[in-house]
């Protein structure tokens, strides 16, 4: 998580307690191990500051432009959805109309909140932002470049220990709608020998946004948050590429050509 390789020049992160929120247990009542006896923390009271922090986070994401739907989220190590052998526990959207239905309206995301206290939530990608999802090792190295050079960086977010998410503007809508492409093909580009590691989320795409929960006790939490301006992608696009090259040569197991997670739902 984002804590876990400290703070680099003028970020902080802010995974809240709701990732460590403990399942419910089978016989339908929440377990409340590590919730009470301590400060301020147990009880009621703390349930309710820990769903604030939550529903916080998610009307900052939508505040700043964007648009959210719910997700699933683990139990144990399986999916909420029940599907036997889900590929992406936790990761995809409940409905499958999540594009219609991500929206910035506040008073939906607070109603999503409230009544689906478990659920992780996804943006959709292409409309208003895009997102360059790297190995976590290239974009603590990119990120920690990007500073020092003064760039200006928008949201970051750590996603699972294993991915970083760099949230930029969108590359903007064409006149000509024939002009796009869906991002499956950003997972398999002709020049993807030159860019491994690196997807690019744009239209058709999404990914999840802090705070939600994933199998194994691991989580996406923001390194810098979404208060901070998109940027211009390709003011991002040399250095992280540069350092996807980098963690590649370094490590010669990585498959260029895998993608972050199947979009199959």
């Amino acid at each position: 998580m984002g804590d876990d390789f400290g703070r680099f020049h003028g970020t902080e992160s802010k995974i809240p307690q709701w990732l460590r929120r403990r399942p419910k247990s089978t016989n339908g009542t929440k377990n409340t191990k590590g919730v009470r006896g301590g400060k301020g923390g147990g009880g009621a009271g703390g349930a309710e500051a820990v769903a604030a922090a939550r529903e916080g986070l998610l009307l900052a994401v939508a505040g700043a432009g964007m648009p959210v739907a719910p997700a699933a989220h683990p139990v144990g190590y399986r999916c909420s959805c029940e599907r036997i052998g889900c590929p992406t526990p936790g990761r995809h959207p409940i409905s499958f109309a999540w594009q219609t239905q991500s929206t910035t309206d506040r008073a939906q995301v607070e109603r999503w909140a409230r009544n689906q206290p478990e659920a992780n939530f996804i943006t959709a990608t292409g409309m208003v932002h895009d997102v360059l999802d790297v190995p976590l090792e290239a974009g603590r190295s990119a990120l920690e470049r990007l500073l020092e050079q003064g760039i200006e960086v928008g949201p970051v977010a750590d996603s699972g220990g294993d991915r970083m998410l760099f949230f930029t503007a969108t590359r903007g809508t064409p006149e000509d709608e024939d002009e796009w492409w869906p991002c499956e093909l950003d997972c398999h580009p002709e020049t993807m020998d030159e860019h491994p590691g690196l997807r690019w989320h744009c239209r058709g795409s999404y990914v999840l946004v802090p705070p939600a929960r994933l199998p194994g006790e691991l989580g996406v939490g923001w390194v810098r948050g979404p208060e901070h301006p998109l940027p211009d992608p390709l003011t991002l696009l040399e250095i992280l590429t540069d350092a996807c090259a980098r963690y590649a040569g370094e490590n010669g197991e990585l498959d260029p050509h895998a993608v972050a997670w199947p979009m199959g739902r």
